[in-house]
């Protein structure tokens, strides 16, 4: 059982893809059960690990391809609060996707690759060793471009050949890092607190040059400046796509890879020592602000929102590079509540435009009188990136501010509070459109909006408010960050 749980988790989506793709694009019922079928298998699945890891119960499984090479799978707490992520969020978008894509083409295609781009997730996510976490980080390179270039005009096209530029580049530098790391240390397993020894020591200046390739790798995906050009330009792509992409799968996996190469590869004792902490904290506080900035000029609203999870992802590495277990908390709270107040975002928008064919912040006006559902959820979200209190982003400010004291850095508050600032800056005038503002005369709904595009967006919402109410829960996101740092630091 230790074996088989992991793979049987990691099968659910990875299994089913190339039997959706086979699938003729009418045979939209039998579809839509095995997509909805597998992610509520994975969901159980998930939830029975997590149960099991907070126990103290491991779980994993190796294929070696080659002398002091192998292919590992393992369950531990950090790769839980992941899958716990990807495994609920995918469940929903799964959802939302069916009714959003009802009567399109290429639905098959569309939904393979979706199932695809879930399970290099989940690889990602339990990744045993850096060999594992490469071969899957580059998967999902591959298994979400068709996904971005889907609608098939020019102009996704255009965003799909900008993405692949982006993120095979750093897929290389990830890989040059990996390679030159594996011919000096040999194997390299993600362990708590590093895995370097002496090496550091020996040979700090090959060690630092290794660190700053594995972090250029996972940080075009984590979208740090200036990483991030991809980003903006794939929202061409639908809004299941763009929620994935934001909120699920990709720029999660780069602050998750962020997360084990100072956590299980380095440790966070030797990226301290070797001095690269505090650049990376930096870089960090630069992608905030810039991300915030470039967000106040978008009148697109999908970029607009593009622009905030390029500001908002760096919360999440400055959490891991401020070396404290309080800012560590809300780094790695965040990483769930980001992702939960996002894809909120992300799915009432993609109803917006859906129903009413508004897709810019300057068309919103009289939204809340229209749509008042799909207006209350995008609110919620709204004011949970702003840190509202008592939502799942104040929790996560409020750790990060907490953290940049106990660190002896108390510059993050101000990047804190300029950062909510900003926040409120992008945020508050669509929703003073939305809510006080006049709907345009003789205004009526293009499109019915069914309940498979209503019900994700406001489960989700329900999650932001959750999240926040109930952060002293024990399997709330906080209480498991809580778990997984003692683990480091203690």
């Amino acid at each position: 059982m230790t074996e088989l749980l992991p793979l049987a988790i990691l099968m659910t989506s990875l299994g089913i893809a190339p039997v959706i793709l086979a699938l003729p694009d009418g045979w939209s019922r039998l579809r839509t059960a095995l997509n909805l079928t597998a992610a509520g298998m994975k969901l159980a699945l998930v939830a029975w690990l997590s149960w099991a890891v907070a126990g103290g119960a491991e779980f994993g499984l190796s294929l070696e391809i080659a002398p002091g090479l192998a292919l590992a799978l393992k369950a531990d707490a950090l790769s839980v609060l992941f899958l716990a992520l990807s495994s609920v969020l995918w469940l929903l978008t799964t959802i939302y996707a069916v009714g959003y894509l009802e009567g399109g083409t290429d639905r098959s295609r569309f939904f393979g690759f979706f199932s695809l781009c879930v399970a290099s997730t989940v690889g990602i996510a339990m990744a045993a060793n850096l060999f594992t976490f490469v071969v899957f980080f580059e998967l999902l390179t591959l298994a979400t471009w068709p996904l971005v270039v889907h609608r098939g005009s020019a102009e996704a096209h255009r965003a799909g050949r900008i993405y692949l530029v982006y993120t095979l580049g750093g897929g290389l530098a990830l890989t040059l890092g990996a390679v030159w790391l594996y011919a000096l240390a040999g194997e390299v397993p993600f362990l708590p607190r590093g895995v370097l020894g002496d090496l550091p020591q020996t040979d700090p200046l090959a060690v630092t040059a290794i660190f700053v390739l594995l972090i250029a790798g996972v940080g075009v995906k984590a979208a740090l400046v200036p990483l991030h050009g991809w980003l903006p330009v794939s929202m061409v792509a639908p809004a299941p796509v763009s929620a994935l992409l934001h909120a699920v799968a990709v720029v999660k996996s780069g602050a998750f890879g962020i997360m084990r190469i100072v956590y299980d590869v380095y440790g966070v004792e030797t990226v301290e020592a070797l001095g690269l902490a505090l650049p990376l904290a930096a870089l960090a506080g630069v992608t905030i602000l810039y991300g915030s900035i470039r967000a106040l000029r978008q009148d697109d609203l999908k970029t607009r929102l593009a622009y905030s999870t390029v500001s908002q992802v760096s919360y999440i590495t400055l959490g891991v590079a401020l070396v404290s277990p309080v800012a560590a908390v809300g780094g790695l709270a965040h990483l769930i509540h980001q992702g939960i107040m996002k894809i909120t975002l992300f799915l009432a928008a993609g109803n917006f435009a859906e129903a009413r064919g508004v897709k810019t912040v300057s068309a919103m006006d009289g939204m809340g009188r229209l749509m008042p559902g799909a207006t209350l959820a995008f609110t919620v979200g709204a004011f949970g990136m702003i840190g509202v209190p008592p939502l799942a982003g104040f929790v996560s400010k409020w750790y990060l501010g907490a953290g940049g004291l106990d660190a002896g850095q108390p510059a993050v508050i101000a990047l804190l509070a300029g950062s909510s600032l900003l926040n409120a800056a992008y945020f508050l005038p669509i929703l003073h459109r939305a809510w006080f503002r006049d709907p345009p005369e003789g205004a009526v709904p293009k499109r019915r909006i069914g309940w498979m595009l209503a019900l994700p967006p406001a489960v989700t919402a329900a999650l932001v408010v959750a999240a926040g109410l109930l952060a002293n829960a024990p399997f709330s996101p906080l209480g498991w960050t809580r778990f997984i740092v003692s683990l480091e630091y203690l």
